[in-house]
């Protein structure tokens, strides 16, 4: 009866790692390819990253009589026209005064987002020491949950939910400060 689980995580790991092989021996050429499509060498490695996981998706349709190389590089095609329409996307929106426009109205909200942060700092100063010590560990220090969970002895489970009751507290608290008298 346990023979079918390991003759199909056998036949699992033995189509992986046909993948990889056909892969791993296609790579330079596949980011050849893509290298020619994009300009910018990180976003062609990138691309190449896309196509990867876009071929290993799709390996189940893989024709192992045919070569890898040319069917993996229609994925790259495919990929790096994804990547240039997006790019064609942002740049006609750029090109039409998004920018300018996202600047202005940052500029015009401005004096709300430094109310609001003054707020903040206020409400961060009301919470409890340990609250504020997690709090900044994490966002300000950059630590991460596992390392939190360790510094204090809690469950990793339990650093989240003290970080989900940390923001409603200060969500609210930030929500329910005075407006600013108008002169």
């Amino acid at each position: 009866m346990s023979a079918a689980p390991n003759s199909r995580l056998d036949d699992a790991t033995a189509t992986q790692q046909r993948f990889f092989s056909l892969f791993l021996r296609s790579e330079r050429e596949i980011f050849r390819y893509v290298a020619v499509l994009v300009p910018n060498v990180t976003d062609a490695q990138d691309i190449v990253q896309q196509t990867a996981l876009a071929l290993w998706e799709k390996f189940d349709t893989y024709d192992p009589t045919q070569p890898f190389t040319p069917w993996a590089c229609r994925f790259a095609l495919n990929k790096a026209r994804q990547w240039i329409e997006q790019r064609q996307r942002w740049q006609i929106l750029l090109d039409h005064g998004l920018a300018e426009e996202l600047a202005q109205r940052r500029q015009a909200r401005q004096p709300e987002f430094e109310r609001r942060l003054k707020h903040l700092e206020a409400c961060l100063a009301k919470l409890p020491p340990v609250q504020r010590s997690l709090v900044d560990a994490y966002y300000y220090e950059r630590a991460d949950i596992e390392s939190l969970a360790g510094r204090t002895g809690k469950t990793v489970a339990a650093i989240y939910k003290m970080l989900q009751r940390s923001r409603q507290t200060l969500q609210t608290c930030v929500e329910n400060q005075p407006e600013p008298e108008v002169a």
